[in-house]
């Protein structure tokens, strides 16, 4: 799996080099596009995010209720892509006013928040990424700047005690240790300052304004308000939030000249919340704390702050008959990714009546209890060469070395003898999870590592991590 997500990241490269988004999925910024924070604090927290390595990411909105992908269907320019299951009518301007009318249905009484969190500790990850809004404009939090909002009149769901989303979910995982990562998207297709009737657009409409910005300044003005509006909310009524993850990188002042003052708004944000990273992602520059690929792995380590947000499933929003990834592959990704020196945020959608699905449930417990085990090999490292080769996973801890031999699938023999191909000096070898020394030999190509007879019979592992030590 993770070779093919290699291989997708390499070509989305190719085509799309000013950073742009094809079919939904958003190219990242490179190395030279990412600035080093001055302030210590910042510095100080970009450790701490490098030492989390495992968030869980959630895509729930309205949408859930159809089983598309969220939010994409509604611009017109993206419709050849994000259109192909919608099967009930060819009239896209109805299909606009039905999804805009979704929220008149959204009533997710089974949603129990306390349940999420519990068993996003249990399944080992660190921090939530919760999308407050998608570029649908539905608020998933009590926003005083629209009634397009769960807490809105028209939404059935407004009377339910768990009726502020945001509120709820961000409480209960900060009462499970998790840290809160608050996904919000700058561009807003609901509301009349960024999608504006009666404009020079007409009704086909694209990902951004549907007007020019330099020539209605003072509409894109009222744009900027409300958008600051609506973080400064985030920012101040929902406690504790440790990231700022933003989306809708065309909206930007240098390339596509949407400027949303996006220093200032998190300026004052960070006047009350001065541990506050900013993802501004694709853009590159001061506000883009930390680099965010989509549904892929870079080729080769990354040496500034990352993280890769890829689906449990194969969509970022709840679809019926979804298929998850199994707990080897998952495994797999997380560790290829820790490799070159990233984060993992594993995305699942939770389902229309409030649950999460019973397989990402399973996938998530599953993870876990690998976790439970090797997360000494994961949580809190930092890069080491070789990296990754394709079956060998490699990260450090102060003078530990960790070293992860990949099993591609429960029919792969296991041998008597793993090669690892690390060159660094060694003195022990163990496996982690266990107590005692593995017989080892220097190659030319790194070590052999003698596996005790009890771990070259059963079931195939996912990986064997070893533990190298020297001194």
């Amino acid at each position: 799996m993770s070779k093919t997500i290699t291989e997708q990241t390499t070509a989305q490269e190719e085509q799309h080099p000013s950073h742009e988004v094809a079919q939904g999925v958003h190219n990242f910024s490179s190395e030279t596009d990412w600035v080093k924070p001055e302030d210590p604090l910042l510095l100080e927290r970009l450790e701490w995010f490098q030492d989390q390595k495992l968030a869980l990411m959630m895509h729930w909105g309205p949408y859930s209720q159809l089983g598309l992908v969220e939010s994409w269907a509604l611009s017109d320019e993206d419709g050849d892509w994000s259109r192909n299951d919608i099967d009930w009518t060819d009239d896209m301007e109805t299909f606009k006013r039905q999804y805009f009318d979704l929220n008149k249905t959204f009533n997710p009484i089974r949603f129990q928040p306390d349940a999420w969190a519990k068993a996003a500790a249990e399944g080992g990850f660190k921090y939530l990424i919760f999308t407050t809004k998608h570029h649908d404009g539905f608020c998933m939090w009590d926003t005083h700047t629209t009634d397009y909002r769960i807490t809105g009149p028209a939404t059935p769901f407004h009377a339910h005690r768990y009726a502020d989303v945001c509120k709820n979910l961000f409480d209960a995982f900060r009462n499970q240790g998790l840290a809160i990562a608050a996904y919000f998207s700058k561009a807003d297709w609901h509301t009349p300052y960024y999608w504006a009737p009666g404009m020079e657009r007409g009704n086909h409409m694209w990902r951004g304004p549907s007007y020019d910005p330099k020539a209605y300044p003072w509409l894109w003005e009222r744009f900027v308000q409300f958008t600051h509006e609506q973080i400064m909310e985030l920012m101040t009524r929902y406690g504790r939030i440790d990231v700022l993850w933003l989306d809708a990188g065309w909206v930007n002042a240098e390339r596509r000249e949407q400027d949303i003052r996006l220093g200032e708004v998190i300026g004052r944000a960070r006047e009350i919340q001065p541990w506050l990273l900013s993802a501004d992602r694709t853009v590159g520059g001061l506000y883009e704390n930390y680099v965010t690929p989509e549904q892929t792995i870079p080729d080769r380590p990354l040496h500034v702050p990352w993280e890769s947000c890829i689906t449990m499933g194969s969509s970022f929003s709840f679809g019926y008959g979804e298929r998850y990834k199994s707990a080897r592959q998952l495994v797999h990704i997380l560790l290829e990714v820790v490799a070159k020196g990233g984060n993992l945020a594993l995305n699942v959608g939770p389902q229309p009546d409030g649950r999460l699905p019973a397989e990402a449930l399973q996938r998530m417990k599953e993870l876990g209890s690998w976790m439970s085990r090797f997360g000494e090999s994961v949580y809190g490292t930092r890069i080491c060469e070789p990296y990754f080769t394709q079956s060998c996973a490699f990260t450090r801890k102060g003078d530990t070395v960790y070293g992860s031999y990949l099993y591609p699938s429960e029919d792969t023999p296991v041998p008597d003898y793993v090669p690892l191909p690390y060159t660094g000096p060694v003195t022990t070898v163990g496996l982690v999870g266990q107590e005692g020394k593995l017989d080892f030999t220097r190659t030319e190509d790194g070590l052999l590592v003698k596996l005790p007879l009890g771990e070259r019979t059963g079931k195939t592992p996912i990986a064997h991590v070893f533990r190298l030590t020297s001194g």
